[in-house]
This record gives structure tokens, sequence and C-alpha cells, in this order.
């Protein structure tokens, strides 16, 4: 991953408040259709952020930001780290991703902050072998392949589950894929394990009977962050507050509608509606704002990351915070 852009955080003060906090203070003037000539937003997602997925195709943000005369593009990306290049080199002003994607952009200089949060969801991911597999628990993966999205959420989950077994990064080999590559070596027995999110983990439990040797529960939080681009966020405050809106209705949504949001998803994420039952069933799609607990973690995160050397300085999670 190339990020770049390194020197505009230190031009900054920055506290702990997020975003969410400060549009919701009213600290933002409304009047948000003069921050820019021709107001865009620009909205990075993946195929399994299943509450953007259907804000997308349900129209309703469009709708209401059409109306204060902003439009809105939506981008999809293959996962975290990929989305967050987009936002650091200003080709979309908003995503949704897992915990590590944020540390390591961060690290590679990129010009975020952290906007909201969805409350914990550690068994929407785990670690796979095949259902024959001799593995029987994590510890017997010393000297294994592992399969994953290097800087990714699950690239976190590796680590603290390995840790949790008495085993280091170093103890094993990670092979790092995308999830569609994953699956494919993970399928042909190129990987002795596969950590993956959903819905890919409900999707590979199902299709092909993969054993989930195990989720995250117990070992990580799992969180899902909203970040935003710096230079966006403070000066649209008032369309990111109008976005944040829409994505707690449709979570709202979901969780009431569970059956029928799955069989909306099926057809655009191309999995069958049980799949993506189970899959939604993993998440709680409830969002809060960015608060000094969450922070907390993600620089536990970030200070382990940093001690295997995976980033190449020590962070401080709370500069990505708008003041």
């Amino acid at each position: 991953m190339t990020l770049h852009n390194k020197n505009s955080s230190k031009r900054r003060t920055l506290g702990l408040l997020s975003a969410l906090a400060l549009v919701a203070a009213g600290s933002i003037a409304p009047g948000f259709a003069t921050a820019q000539s021709k107001p865009v937003l620009r909205i990075g997602y993946q195929k399994a952020a299943s509450t953007l997925v259907l804000l997308k195709a349900h129209g309703a943000l469009e709708k209401r930001l059409q109306a204060q005369g902003v439009e809105v593009k939506w981008a999809e990306f293959a996962a975290g780290p990929q989305l967050l290049e987009a936002l650091n080199v200003g080709s979309v002003d908003f995503g949704y991703v897992g915990e590590a994607p944020p540390v390591f952009a961060q690290a590679a200089g990129a010009d975020f902050v952290y906007t909201a949060y969805e409350i914990p969801t550690p068994d929407a991911e785990g670690l796979l072998v095949q259902k024959n597999s001799p593995i029987k628990t994590v510890a017997d993966l010393k000297g294994k392949k592992i399969a994953f999205n290097k800087g990714s959420d699950v690239h976190w989950l590796v680590v603290a589950l390995l840790k949790k077994a008495g085993l280091t990064y170093a103890d094993i080999q990670p092979v790092y894929l995308a999830p569609a590559d994953a699956r494919a070596a993970f399928e042909k027995g190129a990987v002795d394990a596969w950590a993956i999110w959903d819905p890919f983990q409900a999707a590979a439990e199902k299709q092909i009977g993969a054993r989930r040797l195990a989720s995250g529960v117990g070992a990580v939080s799992h969180h899902q962050f909203f970040l935003s681009a710096r230079p966006f966020a403070e000066k649209n405050g008032a369309i990111l507050k109008i976005l944040l809106e829409e994505i707690s209705k449709e979570g709202q949504w979901i969780r009431a509608n569970n059956k029928e949001a799955a069989a909306q998803l099926a057809p655009i994420q191309g999995l069958d509606v049980d799949v993506i039952e189970v899959s939604l069933k993993r998440y709680e799609h409830i969002f809060k704002p960015v608060d000094a607990k969450v922070l907390e973690e993600q620089q536990r995160i970030a200070d382990a990351f940093f001690e295997l050397k995976l980033i190449p300085k020590k962070l401080n999670v709370s500069d990505a915070v708008l003041k």
C-alpha cells in the first residue's frame, strides 16, 4: 500500500472528539451547500458492507442530499486497505472499514479522521480450515500457511489469535491475498487456513464445508469504522451528519427486517439468501460516535503492529480525530 501526504496531520492540534460528536453538537455551521462549488459526497464501500450496500440500493440518502444540492457518488473496493488508499489520494471522501486498515493507513501518512463505529461484532470474522483438516486448534498452526488480506481487520485477528494460543507472528507463514484469491488458494489446499470476514466466511462454511477453527470472540472486538477524509470532514460536517443519520436508519431497518434485507442483498452480493442471513446476524448494525474507549482499543492494535514491525512508526491514534 502506498499512501502519501505525511505532513498534513502535523499542521493541526487534534483532540479526542469525533466528527460525529462535533456535528451533533452543532459546531459546524449549516449551509454546507456552499462549502464546495459543486458539493459531491463520494462514498467508498465494499460489497460485504451490507449497510452501505442497502443504503445505496434504497436511494434515501440521494433523495435527502439532492434536495440540498449535493450529488452522491459510490465506488466499490475489494477490501479496506484499497478503500483507504483511494481516500488518501482524494478519490473518495468517506468509507467503511475494519479496525486494522486505519492503523496501517495512518502509519503510511493518510490524512483521515475516525467518524463513527459499529459496536463489536467478533463473531463476524474467523479462522477457517478445510473440513477434513487435521488442524484442531490455533496452536496447531505453528509453521503453517495462513491466507488473509494484509492490513485488513483479519490481519489483527490472526495476530490476536496466535497470541492467545501462545504463538507469535513469526511462528506462522502469512500469505497475503485478497478475499477471492485467498478462497481459491484455500480450496486448492495451497494454504492451511484462511482468516476472513462475513459474508465470505459464511459462504465458505456453507458452500465448501469450511470449518471454523476460531472466531474473533474472546480475542478481538472487531469494530467497524466509518472514516472521512480530513479536508472533507472539516468543511462538510452537515453532509456527514445527514449521512450518518441515514446509515443509522438503514441499520435499524436491517435489524428489523433480516430476511428481507438478505433477499435484497442476494443478487447484489452474489450469495444465497441463507448465507447472507447468517452473515447479517453476526453484525450488529448499531453505530455510535467515536469515543475514548474505542480509540484506546485502536491504540492497542497500533502498538501491537509497531512491536511486530508491521508498521514503520509508533502512532498516536487520537491524531486521526477532529478537534
